[in-house]
């Protein structure tokens, strides 16, 4: 059975007064268990706002519960309520430093590079050691993706086009979920992306527009590889000689778990792309002809 917005509405605001088992929610809508835990499972890939995590798991008494997983609903630090206003008033990467993150993470859960972004294009090179192949390969429930205009789907590792290996994890299922500045220059790669839901059968990539400062990927709210641009022009004379691309990768699941939340708290008020791209050509086509 198809699961409409109205259902979906009654579950979450079930889940949001507290956490359910599967059977609660399965009661609540007069559906056999399977249905309901189909239902939970497309709202959590879908919008985020629910997730489920098993107590006594591999025993007879296993037990799934449903919680309410939206950032507004957290007890968040006084550092992590700054760094979510920040995130959230930034339009440009250079509105925010990935670092102001990192900076919190234990040392044992965290590392960096840096690499000279006068020698090479960061955007389309991608070095062995950021790796990004490998961490984009380990996903196995969900991919995030914080982005500016989606000139990253046209890079590569060491000859392999990254565009491949979107479509190698797409095609194992995995949903992938993307904030991006979408623009008629940047349609292109927009297209590139969702065709390969026709080869799919589903829509496991979806792509939403919105202005945002982040570049980072969330990998099964385990893994956060983040990344900024720091250029001379922005320091005092002698402090950077050069143009550098810094790498954050982080492994602390808390962490990962509250950009998830940053990310779905942007994703769910943002405008999906293909609804941006046609109302932006409706306005060029008026341009056209007066």
């Amino acid at each position: 059975m198809v699961l409409d917005s109205k259902t979906m509405g009654e579950i979450c605001k079930f889940v949001k007064l507290k956490p359910r088992t599967v059977q609660e929610i399965s009661i609540l809508l007069k559906k056999n268990w399977r249905t309901a835990e189909r239902y939970i499972e497309k709202i959590s890939e879908e919008t985020g706002c629910i997730k489920t995590r098993i107590f006594r798991g591999g025993t007879r008494g296993a037990l799934k519960i449903v919680y309410w997983n939206m950032l507004d609903d957290i007890h968040s630090t006084s550092f992590q309520e700054e760094l979510l206003e920040e995130i959230m008033k930034g339009k440009r990467r250079s509105d925010f430093s990935p670092f102001d993150i990192y900076q919190y993470i234990e040392d044992e859960k965290k590392q960096a590079h840096i690499e000279d972004a006068t020698m090479i294009d960061t955007d389309i090179e991608i070095s062995k050691q950021q790796d990004l192949i490998t961490a984009l390969r380990n996903a196995q429930k969900q991919i995030l993706i914080f982005s500016g205009n989606l000139s990253w789907i046209n890079s590569h590792q060491q000859g392999t086009p990254i565009i491949n290996i979107i479509k190698e994890i797409a095609m194992r299922k995995i949903p992938i979920k993307i904030i991006a500045r979408v623009s008629i220059v940047g349609a292109q790669n927009v297209d590139r992306l969702l065709s390969i839901n026709k080869e799919v059968g589903r829509d496991i990539i979806e792509i939403r527009h919105r202005y945002q400062p982040l570049r980072a990927i969330v990998i099964d709210n385990k893994v956060v590889k983040m990344r900024e641009l720091r250029e001379p022009i922005f320091y005092r004379y002698g402090e950077l000689k050069k143009k550098v691309e810094v790498f954050y990768d982080i492994y602390d699941p808390e962490w990962a778990e509250w950009l998830q939340k940053v990310f779905w708290k942007m994703y769910t008020k943002a405008l999906p792309a293909p609804k941006r791209i046609k109302e932006i050509e409706k306005i060029q086509n008026k341009i056209l002809l007066s």
